[in-house]
C-alpha cells in the first residue's frame, strides 16, 4: 500500500496567510462555438434590420401615414370586435361539444364528433362564403313544431348582416376546434381528483365546474391562446364577406391607392404582430396564475427577471472592485 504524499516545508519557512474562497476568481468555461453562432447571428440580423430602413421600397414615410388614419383604425377595431366575439362563442362551443364527446349518451358522442371531424375538414372560407349566400337557400327561418306548424318567422336577409355572418362562420369553425382542445385538459386531469369529487357527493354540475375544469385549464390555455392567435389572423378572410376589417381596408386602399400596396400591407403586418403581442402577454399571467397549485414557484415575470439580472450585475461589479 503506497505511502501518501507529503509535502515537506523547510524549517524557518513563512507560508502566506491562505485567501478565503470568496475572494479566489472563478474563470468561466470558454464556449468558442456559442460566440461565433452570436456574431453571425448579429450580423444576419444588423442586415435584415438594415435593410428594412435604408430600402426605398417599403416607403416608410408612407407607412407612418397610412398607420393611424381613420380607415385603418375603424377597420382594427371590427378585426378586435369579431375576434371577440369569435371567441367566446367559440370557447362556449367548444365546451359544449367537449361534454358532448365525454357523454354517455352515444347520440351526443357521435353527433359531437360528427360537427368537429366535418368543420375541421371544411375551409374556413368555404364556411365563410356558404353562410355568406345563406339566403339563397332559406329565405326565412321559423320557430314553431318540428315537422309542423310554424309560429314565428324570421327574413334571413335581414338578420344574416356581414357582422353576423362573420361571427358565425369564426364561431362555427372555432368550436370545432375548441372543442378538442377542452377534451384534451379535462382528460388531462388525474382521475383521483374525479373520484374524490363524486366521494364528496356534489352534483355533477358543482364537479366539473368547481373542481375539474379549473384544474384543466392548465393544460387549456397554453393550446386555446394558440387558437386565439389563429383566430386573430383568420379574420382577414372576412374581407370576402364584404366586412371590412384590417385587412379589408389594407385592400380597399391598396386597390384605391396601388403605389401604396407595400406600405399599407406592412401596417396590416404590424398591427396584427402588435394583436398577437398582446395575446401572448395576456397568456403568460394567466398560466402563470394558473401554475400556482402545480409548481412550487410561480415563473418570474419580464420586471422581476431585469430587477434580479441588475441585482445580480451590482453584485458582480462589486466583487470585482473588491478585488
Amino acid at each position: 500500500m503506497s505511502e501518501p504524499l507529503v509535502s515537506v516545508v523547510p524549517s524557518g519557512t513563512t507560508l502566506p496567510p491562505p485567501r478565503p474562497l470568496s475572494a479566489q476568481r472563478v474563470i468561466p468555461l470558454r464556449h468558442p462555438g456559442r460566440w461565433v453562432a452570436t456574431a453571425v447571428v448579429l450580423v444576419v440580423v444588423a442586415q435584415i434590420a438594415h435593410g428594412l430602413v435604408t430600402n426605398p421600397f417599403y416607403q416608410w414615410d408612407r407607412f407612418q401615414y397610412w398607420f393611424v388614419r381613420p380607415v385603418i383604425v375603424d377597420g382594427l377595431l371590427i378585426t378586435l370586435e369579431v375576434t371577440a366575439y369569435s371567441a367566446v362563442l367559440g370557447l362556449l362551443g367548444g365546451i359544449l361539444l367537449a361534454l358532448a364527446r365525454l357523454s354517455r349518451s352515444p347520440v351526443l358522442r357521435a353527433v359531437s364528433w360528427i360537427y368537429i371531424w366535418l368543420f375541421r375538414s371544411v375551409p374556413l372560407i368555404v364556411v365563410l362564403l356558404f353562410l355568406y349566400n345563406f339566403s339563397a337557400l332559406y329565405h326565412t327561418l321559423s320557430l314553431g313544431v318540428p315537422f309542423g306548424p310554424a309560429f314565428v318567422h324570421f327574413d334571413e336577409s335581414r338578420l344574416a348582416t356581414d357582422m353576423v355572418v362573420a361571427v358565425i362562420g369564426l364561431s362555427l369553425n372555432e368550436a370545432a376546434y375548441a372543442a378538442e382542445v377542452v377534451r384534451a385538459g379535462i382528460l388531462s386531469v388525474d382521475q383521483g381528483q374525479h373520484e374524490a369529487a363524486a366521494a364528496l357527493g356534489l352534483p355533477r354540475r358543482y364537479q366539473f365546474t368547481r373542481i375539474v375544469f379549473p384544474q384543466s385549464l392548465r393544460a387549456v390555455i397554453p393550446s386555446y391562446v394558440n387558437q386565439l392567435i389563429g383566430l386573430v389572423k383568420s379574420t382577414s378572410l372576412v374581407f370576402y364577406v364584404s366586412l371590412l376589417d384590417l385587412f379589408g381596408s389594407v385592400q380597399s386602399m391598396g386597390s384605391t391607392y396601388p403605389g401604396d400596396i407595400v406600405p399599407l400591407l406592412l401596417v396590416a403586418t404590424v398591427w396584427y404582430v402588435i394583436l398577437t403581442s398582446v395575446v401572448s402577454v395576456v397568456q403568460f399571467y394567466v398560466e402563470r396564475y394558473y401554475s400556482r397549485g402545480a409548481l412550487r414557484t410561480v415563473p418570474p415575470t419580464p420586471l422581476q427577471k431585469l430587477r434580479a439580472a441588475v441585482s445580480a450585475l451590482r453584485a458582480r461589479v462589486q466583487r470585482e472592485t473588491a478585488i
